[in-house]
């Protein structure tokens, strides 16, 4: 089920007050295919949980994984993903796309 931003964001907030390490991923930049727009977050809590959503699949993982270290040395990262038009029909879609998803440790 897909969270709303304000939900996401009161998620993190509620971990972030209870103690726990929190990173907070944001869509900023999308090219040709991309599951979700501009602005969409996720946050992450320290012990691997998290809410919302950058994209979906392995990309969602990858952000995870990434986050979990954001939390541990502060230094936020800019990700990117991506499937070129002709990679994209070998994986079943119907054009490429490319992802930039912002982490950063909330304190």
């Amino acid at each position: 089920m897909m969270q709303s931003d304000d939900a996401v964001l009161a998620e993190a907030a509620g971990w972030r007050g209870a103690g726990r390490g929190v990173a907070l991923a944001t869509v900023v930049a999308t090219w040709g295919s991309s599951p979700r727009p501009v602005g969409s977050q996720l946050a992450i809590k320290d012990d691997g949980a998290f809410i919302g959503s950058v994209s979906g699949g392995c990309i969602e993982g990858a952000v995870v994984r990434e986050a979990i270290e954001v939390i541990g040395d502060g230094r936020p990262r800019l990700l990117e993903f991506g499937v070129t038009n002709e990679q994209a029909w070998d994986v079943g879609l119907a054009c490429g796309g490319t992802v930039r998803v912002f982490v950063e440790r909330l304190d």
